[in-house]
């Protein structure tokens, strides 16, 4: 375990289309997961969602996530991400989508997008990681 920095091994994997598992919990404490698109700007790991959806309701009520993500070349290589949700917010969240969509799919723009969704962008910061590979 390390003391929360993302280790510099294993930064290409916010570069690859290395799909996220994030860990939620619900209001009974049981755990919720969600695959997720994910990056990291260097300070934090930024996941998008729709407001209003189950992780939306969890991260707003309790900040506390992990993430999963395995090398799409190499799916015995992973890296563990725990951490707290320190900003929501709706600012620039659309425009993150679209990048992520070019990152994950190779178009421009999101193409699942539904009429009246507010996209909502979750900054978490790492606070413990692990890592095998």
């Amino acid at each position: 375990m390390t003391n929360g920095k993302i280790p510099k091994k294993f930064l290409d994997l916010f570069h690859k289309r290395a799909f996220a598992s994030l860990a939620t919990l619900m209001p009974d404490g049981h755990p919720q997961v969600t695959p997720v698109w994910c990056d990291f700007d260097g300070t934090y790991v930024w996941v998008n969602s729709a407001r209003g959806r189950q992780k939306d309701r969890n991260m707003r009520r309790d900040p506390r996530v992990a993430l999963s993500l395995m090398d799409p070349d190499n799916p015995y290589r992973y890296l563990e991400v725990r951490g707290r949700v320190v900003e929501i917010t709706e600012e620039g969240a659309s425009e993150h989508i679209n990048r992520m969509a070019k990152k994950y799919l190779g178009v421009d723009r999101y193409p699942y997008a539904q009429a009246k969704e507010v996209r909502v962008v979750y900054k978490i910061l790492p606070e413990s990681t692990s890592k095998m590979g």
